[in-house]
């Protein structure tokens, strides 16, 4: 149970925080969008939105309840399991009832839509028990966030199949994602003996990498579609090459202090590109 002395809003926060909050927030936010663009009516909606959270809540829960031991032996500050707040044991019961959730409402959606979004889930899980300490650490970040639009897509009217480029794009954009989660934490992951992809390439390296994926997600995007690119493809080109170049600085101390606003940017800049290729879909 959480420390004696918690109250409720205290351990909800806790929880909250312990599923990765902005992450999760961040995932759903997009997968909910591009659904409402896609063209899935109100109720599907909102049982995308709420199987992507459920499997989203899953993903945070297990990696605090199988990372607790590693997370306290370097005293993480911002993880709730560490200031006593919440239990692995709760973590745990949390994180199971919350994939089975998102299963059940994930194929509530459709065999085909259903199956590509537990992908998500599967990948996130796989990625927790394990694959985080290998070389492939970033193979589940790269399938499962190449499946979630595909999945988005396949749940609009006629299980349409989501082109090339838009997957090709989730997966650049997972794979980004995976090397920009991961820099912060290189040095209590050495301590506790965890070396995925990012670690065995080091920090400079591995900003590079990151910076070209989020490079890459932006000309799949705007190039992919048939037909000529949009106005706003172009700008949005226009504005990413400055910025991976200074995000791909990262590993230099003159533009350290540039590299996280600048990568948040390309973030941003390709979720609303991704959004957008959503828009052509339909």
């Amino acid at each position: 149970m959480p420390r004696r002395g918690a109250g409720p809003l205290a351990t909800l926060r806790a929880l909250a925080l312990a599923t990765h909050l902005g992450p999760t927030v961040a995932v759903t936010a997009v997968a909910t969008l591009l659904g409402v663009i896609a063209g899935l009516d109100g109720p599907r909606t909102v049982l995308l939105c709420a199987a992507v959270l459920a499997g989203q809540a899953s993903i945070g829960w297990s990696n605090d309840w199988l990372d607790a031991d590693r997370d306290r032996a370097v005293a993480r500050p911002d993880k709730p399991v560490v200031q006593g707040a919440v239990t692995p044991t709760v973590l745990r019961s949390l994180a199971l009832t919350a994939a089975l959730l998102a299963v059940v409402l994930s194929l509530l959606l459709g065999w085909v839509p259903g199956l590509l979004l537990l992908v998500l889930v599967a990948s996130g899980w796989a990625y927790n028990a394990g694959l985080k300490r290998t070389s492939l650490s970033v193979v589940p970040y790269v399938t499962g966030f190449g499946a979630l639009p595909a999945g988005v897509v396949a749940a609009a009217p006629g299980t349409p199949v989501a082109p090339w480029w838009l997957v090709t794009a989730g997966g650049a954009l997972g794979a980004a994602a995976h090397f920009a989660n991961v820099a912060p934490d290189l040095e209590d992951d050495a301590a506790t003996g965890v070396r995925g992809l990012p670690h065995r390439l080091g920090p400079r390296v591995s900003a590079v990498a990151g910076a070209l994926l989020l490079g890459v997600a932006s000309l799949v995007l705007v190039l992919g579609p048939a037909g000529p690119p949009t106005v706003a493809g172009w700008v949005g080109l226009t504005l990413a090459a400055p910025t991976v170049v200074v995000a791909a600085a990262a590993g230099t101390a003159r533009f350290r202090r540039l590299a996280f606003p600048a990568v948040m940017v390309l973030t941003v800049l390709d979720v609303v590109l991704l959004l957008l290729g959503g828009a052509a879909v339909t």
